[in-house]
């Protein structure tokens, strides 16, 4: 291929390297890259290759007139052809791309001819013949140009087939994705290649300071059997390294709330409702709920490095350091139990250190040094809602949240033959995960003051300064180790590589505690005061006008662990010189321990083939078809323990009540029930650990097929499709009806007298699993099977498919712009989203509601929290002149589907005890997931604009984007629950919106590198 002779060179920026993304790489996590190309293969025919740290590697050029060159970090580098140490040809400033191979060819049969001394982007192939995963490869040229949020996710969001998660799971203050179908806590982070997903719960995980990457990849499918532990998608950040050119920088941004647009108000809905049914309180529907006008934010950015070589072409330093603030205000809801605003300050400082040390062209040793800090704190302002007026501060806060993680990664590279390379890369984090309220009341916290009985409180309600229901432990947190090792070996036409990959995770006491006095006061009103919130319970109806209350506890504080081990061995094999098919086989065990560090899962083996294959038709890497199928395992998180393996504390006592203290407390209690009620059985004991599972539990996995093509279209564009097929085979959740269970014991002719039968188990929807009874004298244990029909699901499994078809359109750098334009159509399908449950915001990982009882299963298949029917993504940007770029991005996506969950069947029953208005069904009708309808379609369109002045060299830059140009306002999720706890009693926030799309702002940018 040619070089385009129309390209304008710019200096460290705009569009010399920018804006093009390859599909197809060789493995997920990888840090490096390979090249491989055609030469005249005359005797003594070699290739060398120097990247800009001096590292030097050759390799002979084969009888078939190729070489390829693997693990090599990315860069960029020089490629020279030579011949009996005489250099013939040669290629400068190619650019490798990580976990992609690059071809670069000198002439003969076959090959593509660079004739240029600079060798651009425009210039190296379109299309990577060379693998068949799934991916994108955004670099940090193209994050200096396109207007794009400053995090992981919003470039992840670039890639087709990526969603935003629901916006009730954050991990601190970062948000969550959903790929390819799946639930947001199925997928990984890498930073420098260690996972640096979330210890805890796997929501989210950690990355670099924004001027720090380098390259970030995003998996959609496909990896190799080196990786696993993700049946979602992967995020890969590479961070920068030191040169043997000093340079240094420093960049400011502003984002000020004088150029924001404000959120829209939020209304209780007023809908017309069926006979029968009533709202919790008539007087609200139509009335404002959330008051938003002028609740904007200004976040400053402020970052600097400086990079280059202690020892030229051995030791190299890259320090970054990031400050990152953002100064805000939000007005809480007229329900909440603070009556005022929020101001609230974020602050996330962040630094990045790496060292790189070329011991000699053959050995390499990296260190990576990360530390990343999430801060919340605030503080609140009076705010009447009578007259919409903020008044002074009230002395109380919200809690502030610190979330601190620190990494110390090192990774070994030998070359050790010209064939035969290994890889070890070590690491260790720590994060501490805290929570706590400054002002530290002692009052309980209050809930539902708007249903507080009006003849007590005169019409205003009474609250008092307990701003938060939950805090958690003052040393919270968890440790991780990992190490892996890969060892390849090239003979022939095989590329062979086996390796091991172990993680080890610790969590020392997470989980919730109460504020306060350790429980919080939950108002309620019956619309038919003759109607009991827990009739099965034993809890009697509240009588009078409706009014009661409920003391509640939830206290789930715990220690645990977690080691995940692996090992692999694949096959790259090139078949012929147009086709390569990649064979791999890989085992994963998992091991999740308790408190006492005893196990309570534990997978055995696990084995998951993966096969793919990539033909490049008319082997000039202008057409290429490929294949993939794999299967994937998924470990749970060490958060599954939090009320699954060790003691939780979840309990709700009703009363009638005949005053109201001056700290809304309520006094003159009359007790409802027999005393503390928990659905789940949780009052506080430890759970027997051979009781918290059965004994032949099978992790999550999913199998994944993906067909596709990609094709160049002349010299200008080029264009494909993908078809993309992933099937849930088994999912891990919990049931709590204990009750099966003493029936299936029962039918068995066990006496149940002398057995403790746990209230909640982990198990498999829908298999048969076989679980251990504990014998309350300690003689030993009851080993019993339960089946999908024992359980009542009556043939019902787990069941989630995603179906997806991606087209794209792109034109490569030419003509001074590039362009691509994405278009997803698919469909998420099931009855079980995975991990987590998004329509209610439950984070509890795989212990969600679902599946606690075959009733609340009915009528449960539909369409998934994350289906988005239609994707339309762009990006691109045009080089007006040396000095002017402007570029944009855009997301068109159809609506999440809506969820109306009410009491059971007709008569608004509560069969499975204790969960309300958890069923599936709504107005007394059947209502699956989707029947009530989708959110609204969204439009995003981001555009920027950078101006680099030639009076400066081209080094300053200024910068100006705007987010949301349309300043499109809509609705992306709303509340699914229909009734309140009592049945035909609506919930005023049915149906209302929770969160919302993102309103205008503005950033600006100013930066300038030495």
């Amino acid at each position: 291929m040619t070089r385009s002779t129309n390209v304008t060179r710019l200096k460290r920026t705009a569009l010399a390297l920018v804006l093009t993304s390859v599909i197809g790489a060789a493995a997920a996590q990888s840090t490096t890259g390979s090249l491989f190309g055609n030469a005249p293969s005359a005797a003594g025919a070699t290739i060398t290759v120097q990247n800009e740290s001096g590292l030097k590697r050759s390799v002979a050029v084969d009888a078939n007139g190729r070489y390829n060159l693997g693990s090599l970090p990315v860069g960029k580098y020089s490629i020279s052809l030579e011949r009996d140490g005489q250099v013939i040809d040669k290629r400068e400033n190619v650019l490798l791309r990580v976990g992609a191979g690059t071809e670069v060819s000198f002439g003969g049969a076959g090959a593509t001819t660079l004739d240029a001394v600079t060798v651009t982007a425009a210039n190296i192939p379109k299309i990577d013949v060379s693998n068949t995963v799934s991916k994108s490869v955004i670099t940090s040229e193209q994050l200096d140009v396109l207007p794009l949020g400053r995090s992981a996710e919003a470039i992840a969001l670039l890639a087709p087939g990526v969603v935003a998660g629901s916006s009730a799971f954050t991990n601190g203050s970062r948000s969550v994705l959903s790929f390819g179908g799946s639930s947001v806590t199925e997928n990984a982070y890498y930073l420098n290649g260690f996972n640096a997903s979330n210890p805890l719960s796997n929501l989210g995980g950690v990355s670099l300071p924004y001027g720090s990457i380098d390259q970030q990849e995003t998996y959609t499918g496909g990896y190799s059997a080196g990786y696993g532990r993700s049946t979602g998608g992967v995020i890969n950040q590479l961070g920068k390294r030191g040169t043997n050119e000093w340079h240094f920088g420093v960049q400011t941004t502003w984002a000020p709330d004088s150029l924001a647009a404000s959120p829209r108000d939020v209304f209780y809905p007023n809908r017309k409702l069926p006979d029968g049914y009533g709202y919790t309180d008539d007087s609200l529907p139509g009335t404002l709920y959330r008051y938003r006008n002028n609740d904007t934010a200004t976040r400053t950015t402020a970052s600097g490095y400086v990079s280059g070589p202690l020892i030229e072409d051995r030791l190299f330093v890259h320090l970054a350091a990031e400050s990152d603030k953002t100064d805000g205000v939000s007005t809480n809801s007229v329900a909440s139990a603070q009556q005022a605003r929020n101001n609230y300050s974020y602050s996330a400082p962040k630094f990045y250190g790496k060292i790189d040390w070329n011991i000699n062209d053959s050995n390499t040793l990296e260190y990576t040094r990360v530390q990343n800090t999430d801060r919340q704190a605030g503080y609140y302002t009076a705010f009447d809602y009578d007259n919409l007026s903020e008044g002074g501060r009230t002395g109380a806060s919200p809690n502030t949240i610190k979330i601190k993680d620190d990494f110390d990664i090192f990774k070994y590279t030998g070359y050790l033959t010209d064939d035969l390379t290994l890889s070890a890369v070590w690491g260790r984090s720590k994060q501490s995960n805290l929570e706590s309220n400054p002002g530290n009341s002692l009052n309980p916290y209050i809930s539902g003051a708007g249903n507080q009985n009006t003849a007590l409180t005169g019409g205003s309600p009474i609250r008092n300064d307990q701003p938060d229901l939950y805090t958690k432990a003052g040393d919270a947190g968890s440790k991780t180790r990992g190490l892996r090792m890969d060892l390849q070996y090239r003979i022939g036409n095989h590329e062979l590589t086996a390796g091991i990959d172990n993680m080890r995770y610790d969590g020392h006491n997470e989980g919730q505690a109460m504020t306060g006095p350790g429980y919080a006061w939950i108002y309620s009103k019956a619309s038919d005061p003759n109607v009991s919130p827990n009739a099965g319970a034993g809890v009697a109806a509240p009588g009078g006008e409706g009014y009661y209350v409920a003391k509640y506890i939830f206290s789930t504080t715990t220690s645990m662990s977690v080691d995940q081990k692996a090992y692999y061995l694949e096959d790259r094999w090139q078949v012929t010189p147009n086709w390569l098919v990649t064979l791999g086989i890989r085992n994963d065990k998992f091991t999740n321990y308790n408190s006492d560090a005893i196990a309570y899962v534990e997978s055995g083996d696990q084995w998951a083939p993966r096969l793919g294959a990539s033909w490049d038709v008319f082997g000039d890497s202008s057409l290429k078809v490929f294949a993939n199928l794999g299967r994937y395992y998924l470990a749970l998180p060490n958060s599954v323990a939090i009320r699954g393996a060790s003691a939780s504390t979840y309990t709700r006592e009703y009363f009638t009540y005949g005053g109201i203290d001056a700290d809304g407390n309520p006094i003159d209690l009359t007790a409802m029930g027999p005393g503390p009620i928990s659905t789940n059985n949780e009052y506080g004991q430890a759970p027997d650990p051979l009781s918290v599972a059965p004994t032949d539990l099978k992790s999550q996995y999913q199998d994944e097929l993906i067909l596709g093509f990609e094709k160049t279209l002349g010299e200008s564009w080029n264009t494909g499709a993908k078809f993309t097929y992933r099937r849930l085979q088994t999912a891990i959740d919990d049931t709590c009806d204990s009750d099966r269970m003493y029936e299936k014991l029962d039918s068995m002719g066990v006496d149940t007298a002398n057995l403790d039968v746990p209230g909640c188990v982990i198990f498999n929807p829908g298999k048969t699993n076989t679980f251990m009874a504990k014998h309350i004298d300690g003689s030993g244990y009851t080993a019993f099977q339960m089946s999908g029909n024992d359980w009542g699901y009556h043939g019902q499994k787990a069941k989630r498919e995603y179906i997806a078809v991606d087209l794209f359109v792109e034109h490569p750098l030419s003509d001074k712009w590039y362009g691509r334009l994405d278009y997803t159509w698919s469909r998420n399908f099931g009855n079980t989203e995975g991990q987590v449950k998004s329509d209610i915001g439950q984070d509890d990982v795989a212990k969600t509601q679902d599946w606690d009882s075959s009733y609340l299963m009915e009528y449960a298949g539909g369409y998934l929290a994350n289906d988005r029917r239609h994707q339309l993504k762009g990006y691109g940007a045009y080089q007006f002149n040396d000095e002017w770029t402007a570029s944009a991005t855009l997301r068109v996506t159809s609506g999440m589907p809506k969820s109306c969950l009410g009491f059971y069947g007709t008569d608004g029953s509560d069969p499975a005890g204790g969960y309300y208005s958890s069923y599936h069904y709504c107005n007394g009708s059947p209502s699956r997931p989707g029947q009530a309808g989708r959110q609204p379609w969204t439009t995003r369109l981001d555009m920027g604009v950078m101006y680099r002045p030639a009076f400066a060299e081209h080094k300053l830059a200024f910068g100006l984007d705007v987010f949301n140009v349309l300043n499109q306002l809509r609705q992306i999720q709303s509340e699914a629950q229909y009734e309140d706890d009592i049945p035909y009693t609506v919930s005023n926030t049915y149906g209302m919106g929770t969160y919302y799309t993102a309103p205008r702002s503005v950033r600006l940018t100013a930066s300038y590198d030495f």
